[in-house]
């Protein structure tokens, strides 16, 4: 008989949870050369959004996607839906210099330029301003309720609903005239879709650079996931030294910093722990270079250990490179345990930027923005639309001549006007009634009506026409195709 084995069941309290709650990251501000270029990326970028709906070029928004009109203004080009290939065109050259930088330079778009990494610096600079340092912060979050914490909070609180609101309004404003938008909200007049859309981007705004932060980077945001198909082992990463750092641990300082000063004090402590005199003498190989101070870890926005290795958490923000550049300032030791370089480099094989990967992307990447380029210079000054009388295909005239009508809809996708006339190219012998002009007004479309005449016996059945546009020089702007209907010979 088998004997029966004793199992053990482990009993979950109710109270408990079965998932552990994800930490929140406390990162510390760290000034240096990168973190430098992350400020006036951000400076940029902001500036670009929220100051292009407020700036007009010849009574015309900067950027306006009027969509009830069916146009983009952009930079004081106007796009219509029959230039909807040249966005096709731009996200194929966006997705190319994704593919591309990142083969060269790793994650250089989530550390400066993604929208998530912008916004998310904000709220974290108000964040800091308000409630204080990364210690101070921890502490406040702690400590139980007190008027100097409910102030705090509310005021932060208020901050970034504030800024979020503006943000969802500016957003709106790139698709109804800001200023029209603005004067709206005031008077209360603000139409449901509007509202709707501003507290949408607003609300997803304070979610995500208030509070999911870095776990839109780490768990929603697909890039992590398939970054690594365009990297290789001459990539540009944010890397760890191992052969330099190793082992790390604690000991004292080549010579005495006291150095202070406003967001330097956390630092400066955690250096001055991690510099204490060393009872690493456990290991009896020299140490390297790092000494553990966790410096890096406590700027790092997402919370991760970069000398773990490369990992898909990591932004490439650069922060961790800065933090530990001060610390090896103050060590006296040289820059670099971590810094930008390649898998080759960290091995002493020779790295090249140059190579397959990034000549293929670049030279295609090139031909796109060239095609692109050209297409914008080349576009029909005037958009044409032939189209013929559905009543009747033709009607039959006094001596047996034919008559065609047409509605030719035309559109002026200039910022001048233009003085427009209308001519036939064909082989048929064809009359047209009248001289058909109009002057459009920039932006302006305008249905002309034509009327074609041939006489008995010069058509027969279906014959293709072309008309032409012509401007007030007599160049011929805009071609459009259709057909003379008359009726078959016998």
């Amino acid at each position: 008989m088998t004997p029966r084995r004793k199992i053990d069941i482990a009993v979950v309290d109710s109270n408990d949870s079965l998932y552990a709650r994800e930490p929140k990251v406390y990162p510390r501000e760290i000034d240096g050369r990168f973190q430098r270029w992350r400020t006036l990326a951000v400076f940029w970028l902001l500036g670009m959004f929220y100051a292009f709906p407020w700036i007009n070029i010849g009574g015309q928004q900067l950027v306006l996607f009027d969509l009830p009109a069916r146009r983009f203004h952009v930079f004081g080009l106007t796009f219509w839906p029959q230039d909807f290939y040249l966005l096709t065109l731009l996200l194929i050259i966006a997705a190319l210099s994704l593919f591309f930088f990142t083969a060269v330079a790793g994650r250089l778009w989530c550390g400066y330029a993604c929208p998530q990494t912008v916004w998310t610096e904000v709220f974290l600079w108000m964040e800091r301003k308000i409630e204080g340092g990364r210690n101070a912060r921890m502490r406040l979050d702690k400590m139980p309720w007190s008027f100097d914490k409910l102030w705090r909070k509310s005021a932060k609180q208020l901050a970034w609903v504030s800024f979020s609101l503006w943000t969802g309004f500016t957003f709106v404003g790139f698709f109804t005239p800001i200023r029209e938008l603005g004067g709206n909200l005031m008077q209360g007049s603000v139409g449901g879709w509007e509202g709707f859309w501003i507290l949408f981007y607003g609300f997803a705004t304070y979610g995500n650079a208030g509070y999911l932060r870095e776990q839109v980077c780490k768990y929603m945001c697909p890039y992590a996931r398939f970054q690594s198909a365009m990297f290789d082992r001459d990539t540009l990463v944010i890397s760890y030294d191992v052969a330099r750092g190793e082992p790390r641990g604690h000991r004292r300082r080549v010579k005495a910093d006291a150095g202070s000063g406003n967001g330097q004090t956390g630092l400066a402590a955690s250096v001055a722990l991690a510099t204490a005199d060393a009872s690493a003498a456990s290991d009896s190989r020299p140490l390297g270079d790092c000494i553990d101070c966790l410096a890096c870890v406590q700027v790092c926005p997402t919370g991760i250990d970069i000398r773990d290795g490369l990992q898909i958490e990591c932004i490439a923000c650069a922060a961790c490179i800065d933090a530990c550049d001060e610390v090896m300032d103050k060590m006296h030791y040289p820059r670099g345990l971590i810094r930008y370089t390649t898998e080759n480099a960290l091995v002493g094989k020779p790295q090249h930027l140059l190579r397959p990967r990034t000549l293929i992307y670049a030279a295609v990447l090139a031909g796109f923005i060239t095609a692109f380029l050209w297409l914008v210079g080349s576009r029909d000054a005037v958009i044409i639309e032939v189209l013929h009388d559905r009543n009747a295909l033709f009607r039959t005239l006094g001596q047996g001549s034919i008559e065609n009508s047409y509605n030719v809809k035309l559109a002026n996708k200039t910022d001048a006007d233009m003085l427009l006339s209308l001519r036939t190219e064909t082989e048929l012998p064809l009359r047209m009634i009248g001289k058909p002009a109009v002057t459009l007004a920039p932006n302006e479309v305008f249905s002309l009506p034509l009327t074609l005449r041939a006489d008995a016996g010069a058509s027969s059945g279906r014959q293709p026409i072309t008309v032409l546009v012509l401007d007030a020089n007599g160049a011929v702007v805009a071609r459009g195709k259709t057909h003379f209907f008359a009726p078959e010979k016998p």
